[in-house]
């Protein structure tokens, strides 16, 4: 049984298909991500602190989306961490890139003064979401 959603599937449908649950599963992961970003700034640099509390993050994001996204996975379990690490290495350099560019080039040209960096890794955390579905859909737990 899958949990592919249909179009005929209503509010309902869109909770209980994979996409849905993924985004639900992310958006806890991202919970720890950001917040533990926040916490570690107090005692490490912002890029240092970016990186490990994407670490946090993603190892919230593999056990969730193991339980509850991917259940029906048939790869192996060292099968689906290699391909889990390496999808979200190619996103933790998107989401480092993203909220460098937009942290130290970006906001300073606009002038955007209002916590630049918080905002800056909130939209970095963002914005890899689609190509990490996609990827830990088809590699990590095909």
């Amino acid at each position: 049984m899958t949990t592919e959603t249909t179009p005929s599937g209503g509010f309902g449908g869109l909770v209980r298909s994979q996409f849905a649950l993924f985004i639900l599963v992310g958006g806890t992961a991202a919970a720890v991500n950001f917040g533990s970003r926040i916490a570690l700034s107090l005692w490490f640099s912002y890029p240092a602190a970016i990186v490990l509390a994407y670490l946090l993050g993603m190892i919230t994001a593999f056990l969730l989306n193991r339980m509850f996204v991917f259940r029906e996975t048939r790869s192996r379990l060292h099968h689906q961490m290699m391909w889990f690490v390496i999808v979200n290495v190619f996103a933790v350099v998107q989401t480092l890139a993203i909220s460098l560019l937009l942290a130290r080039w970006l906001f300073p040209a606009i002038g955007w003064s209002l916590k630049p960096e918080l905002c800056a890794h909130a939209v970095g955390v963002v914005v890899p979401v689609v190509t990490s579905y996609l990827g830990h859909k088809h590699l990590s737990f095909r």
